[in-house]
């Protein structure tokens, strides 16, 4: 029975790591899902913004006011706005990799 004391606090050291890596993993992900919806709305507001003949990246940069801007590109391509989104990754762990892009049309020209 006395080899079997401090079982309990090896197997909780030995999957200490584990439970970090899973907790940086769901960190990333939720980070990677509010770029998606971030780089959405912004395009929207910018595609919004070429119809009432107002800026759209200004308008896009105005509906992602916590982002900062060298985390966001917007580029308008006629009647179209563009935003990519480089999300706060835990640790800057693939920030790039989880960039997300979202694309706005404003419709035809008239």
């Amino acid at each position: 029975m006395r080899c079997q004391r401090g079982q309990a606090s090896v197997e909780v050291v030995a999957l200490l790591p584990l439970l970090v890596a899973a907790a940086l993993a769901i960190a990333a992900l939720l980070a990677a899902g509010q770029a998606r919806e971030l780089a959405g709305h912004a395009a929207a507001a910018g595609a919004m913004a070429l119809l009432q003949g107002g800026d759209p990246e200004e308008a896009a940069r105005e509906a992602a006011p916590s982002l900062p801007a060298s985390r966001m590109r917007v580029r308008v391509e006629g009647r179209r706005v563009r935003v990519r989104v480089r999300p706060r990754a835990p640790l800057g762990i693939g920030s790039s990799l989880l960039e997300a892009t979202a694309v706005a049309d404003a419709g035809p020209a008239r």
